[in-house]
């Protein structure tokens, strides 16, 4: 496909993985503009309509494309990046991080402090209606760091599989229950700082249990917020357009990651049966998840999009300054 006649190039970079397996692939597939075309941004979104198909296939293959050397650099411009794909927009409801709406479909991504790593996860796995398809973009390149690390999952699930049948088979037969204390509003400081208000787009108790109780998670109100708890939900799910199974729960990042005043994140996970989860597999799982996983530094107008089927992402720790965009899609 990077014939002259092509506005896509497919080039390979340092950071990548090769996987050689009956179809060898790049992970992820990286895209930047034909030498022989233009690298405008309308240039880029008719692109995108045009050569939709031949998108959809590489994404079916390799489950992320970072496009990069576009011409991209305001969220208006990667909004009409998102609206050239045509995949439908998904509301924000019942997402754990904190974000600001800047324009059409496009928020900020996760504005925990950039001390905060945020560990793998696939986004909203905690919820019964996650995204299909994420976008980011890079419209600040971080001072350091900052990296949004992706692993197939898949691979994760294989590897888990290997080393820990009798665990992987208990989280197939029990789920996962994840439990959450939110206060009233946002709390900046913390990767899963929504506040109830914000999480269920109203400030009425009444309303916020019926779009709750939608999601399938109950509410237990509080003195100064309220515990949500979501689940037995499946931690490990099927990928029918890939026909493989995936490691598709948030299961290390809550365990993990999900702390600040009112959270103590091992109690934020268990399997669906309440019993805890065995520390030390859920540590390894999360080591299996760095091992594999590829972490690109972000370059200023990069777009990546990920099939949430596919790919877990992470965000690593940076020195501002740094500004991520994200658009959901069903």
């Amino acid at each position: 496909m990077s014939s002259s006649s092509s506005p896509f190039k497919e080039i390979q970079i340092q950071h990548q993985k090769q996987y050689n397996n009956i179809n060898s692939f790049p992970f992820p597939s990286i895209l930047s503009s034909n030498p022989f075309s233009s690298s405008t941004p309308s240039f880029f979104t008719d692109s995108i309509k045009a050569q939709k198909p031949y998108l959809d296939s590489l994404l079916l293959k390799s489950g992320a494309i970072l496009f990069r050397g576009f011409d991209i650099n305001t969220a208006k411009d990667f909004n009409d990046v998102v609206e050239a794909f045509g995949f439908e927009e998904l509301p924000y409801v019942g997402g754990a991080a904190p974000r600001t709406n800047v324009v059409g479909r496009v928020f900020t991504a996760n504005e925990s402090p950039p001390d905060q790593k945020i560990s793998f996860h696939h986004e909203m796995a905690q919820v019964p209606e996650f995204p299909s398809k994420l976008f980011f973009f890079c419209e600040v390149e971080p001072g350091s760091g900052g990296e949004t690390p992706i692993v197939l999952s898949h691979v994760v699930y294989e590897k888990m599989k290997e080393r820990y049948p009798d665990f992987v088979e208990k989280l197939e037969e029990h789920g996962l229950i994840y439990t959450r204390v939110l206060g009233e509003e946002d709390d900046p400081s913390s990767p899963i700082g929504r506040g109830w208000k914000s999480t269920f787009l109203t400030d009425d108790k009444s309303v916020a249990e019926q779009r709750a109780a939608k999601l399938g998670m109950t509410l237990e109100w509080l003195e100064d917020g309220v515990k949500s708890i979501m689940g037995p939900i499946p931690a490990i799910k099927y990928d029918k357009s890939r026909n493989r199974k995936i490691w598709f729960n948030s299961m290390v990042a809550a365990y993990t990651g999900w702390k600040d005043v009112r959270n103590d994140p091992v109690k934020a996970v268990t399997f669906g049966d309440g019993r805890p989860l065995p520390s030390d597999i859920v540590h390894d799982c999360l080591k299996i998840l760095e091992e594999e996983s590829v972490a690109i530094p972000w370059q200023k107008g990069d777009v990546l999009l990920i099939d949430n089927w596919a790919v877990l992402h992470a965000r690593r720790s940076f020195k501002p300054p740094r500004r991520i965009l994200a658009s959901l899609c069903k």
